[in-house]
Order: C-alpha cells, then structure tokens, then sequence
C-alpha cells in the first residue's frame, strides 16, 4: 500500500454484506433495529426467532466479528444492540456512487429509505 492511502474499504464492507446475507442474521439484526436503542438479551432474541442457543451464539458472534452488532454484559445476562452507525455506513458505501453514470434516475429517488 502506499503512504498515504486510506486502505481500501470494500473488504470490511464484503464481510458486513456476507454476514448479513444469511436468513438467520438479517433476522437478528432486523429484530435489533426494532428494539433499538435498547436491544436484547440473548433469551429475549432466542424467543423471538426461535432459534436453538447454539445457532444463535454463533450468529451472534459473526454479527459481532463483523462489527454489526454490539454486546454489554448485563449480570449474568448479554445484551445485544444493532449497530446502527455501521450499518449506516455500509449503506452509505453502497449509496456512494448511485447513479453516477447515468443522469436518467436521479440520487435522491433511490437513496431515500422509509417505510413502504
């Protein structure tokens, strides 16, 4: 690499993604952002989604690896959080450059995100 140069992103973005293209993930972090800010304990999530704690510890700790999600220890319980500002910045990446080669579909018609 050379002096510098900020390292190229699209590494850490390509994990995120691939993390995130995983039914079981997009759930976790979809039902994260529902009870954001506050999160989830591990139990509350478990319940939800109906998945076994083993499963669940591993998606959780590949959401986390890949900076998605975050963890506070609460006693003896684990609290879950989305990342909310990682996620933005992953969109944000993908955003970056829509439509920057064409002028038929204005920026602004596709980067706007809401509810349906």
């Amino acid at each position: 690499m050379k002096q510098g140069r900020e390292p190229d992103p699209i590494p850490r973005y390509a994990g995120m993604l691939q993390a995130l293209g995983n039914e079981p993930r997009l759930r976790i972090v979809r039902l994260l952002l529902e009870a954001y800010p506050d999160g989830m304990v591990v139990n509350q999530v478990q319940e939800e989604l109906g998945i076994a704690a083993s499963t669940l510890s591993h998606h959780l700790e590949k959401l986390k690896n890949e900076e998605l999600v975050t963890v506070s220890r609460e006693g003896t319980f684990l609290r879950y959080n989305a990342n909310a500002e990682a996620l933005r910045e992953v969109l944000q990446f993908l955003f970056s450059s829509c439509c920057s080669r064409s002028t038929a579909v204005k920026a602004e018609s596709v980067i706007q995100i809401g509810k349906r």
